[in-house]
């Protein structure tokens, strides 16, 4: 079984201010620390896991900067067989469709028999990036994936539903499916692991080596275009209500039936 794994180089959010920067339209990132997006974490670990049991290969790939390498070194230390960056000044500005035409024209040149990502990325949440990536490649996906399990010509696995209820589907393969948390427990990577993997190279290829059109790309090739970008306003804060419980309790009353909370 080939797997490839596609990774996301995210910035952490999650500590901080946020600032929109000068345009309007994007969040500035220069003082940001970056991370392998939490998702994308669970399918590298669930695609080491396959190849443990059946034996073949897996590549780990992201389109983001060079920096992005530190993120596929962990691939490399957790079990990934080879990693690639893709990484072009004319990325700059691609959207969810601009980045699956680069990383399907990628698979194109290569074989795989299942493709792995995380349904969603931390930081924009879109969770269409595998449905695009399928679609040009003209293979089957589901997203939400929980409990894989390949077979000769064809994967089983279990999708998410609402409400805790589970569906049971089987695809043809190649496919595709992009994962949910809690799908495995990400194994610890080591020091030892780590200084293994520290002198391989990982290529970095750009828009001619991949071969693809400049227009399809970047900016030229979104199709979603972002107009202005601003922060939630701030609330006025909550009212801290002091006395003893009973007195608590009959402010909170009043306070709900002003608001028409309660009658």
């Amino acid at each position: 079984m080939d797997i490839i794994v596609c990774m996301k180089w995210v910035p952490d959010t999650s500590e901080g201010d946020l600032v929109i920067d000068r345009d309007g339209k994007e969040i500035k990132k220069d003082s940001l620390d970056y991370d392998m997006n939490d998702w994308d974490r669970f399918a590298i670990e669930e695609a080491v896991r396959i190849k443990e049991k059946l034996g073949g290969t897996v590549t780990a790939v992201t389109v983001g900067p060079d920096d992005a390498e530190e993120m596929l070194r962990e691939c490399l230390a957790r079990g990934a067989d080879e990693a690639f960056v893709l990484s072009d000044d004319s990325f700059e500005g691609s959207d969810s469709y601009a980045t699956a035409q680069v990383l399907a024209q990628f698979m194109r040149n290569r074989s795989y028999g299942l493709i792995l990502t995380g349904t969603l990325a931390d930081d924009d949440c879109a969770g269409e990036f595998g449905g695009l990536l399928a679609a040009m490649l003209g293979i089957p996906a589901s997203t939400l994936v929980s409990g894989i399990e390949p077979d000769e010509g064809k994967v089983k696995f279990k999708r998410e539903l609402e409400g805790g209820l589970y569906e049971a589907i089987e695809m043809n393969l190649p496919a595709l499916l992009a994962v949910a948390t809690g799908l495995n427990e990400p194994r610890f990577v080591s020091v030892r692991a780590v200084r293994k993997v520290a002198s391989i190279e990982i290529p970095v290829l750009g828009l001619d080596d991949i071969g693809l059109e400049e227009s399809k790309v970047g900016a030229a090739g979104a199709r979603i275009q972002i107009e202005s970008m601003v922060l939630p306003p701030e609330g006025e804060g909550a009212e801290i209500i002091k006395g003893t419980a009973e007195e608590a309790a009959a402010k909170l009353a009043e306070i709900l039936k002003e608001k028409g909370g309660i009658l």
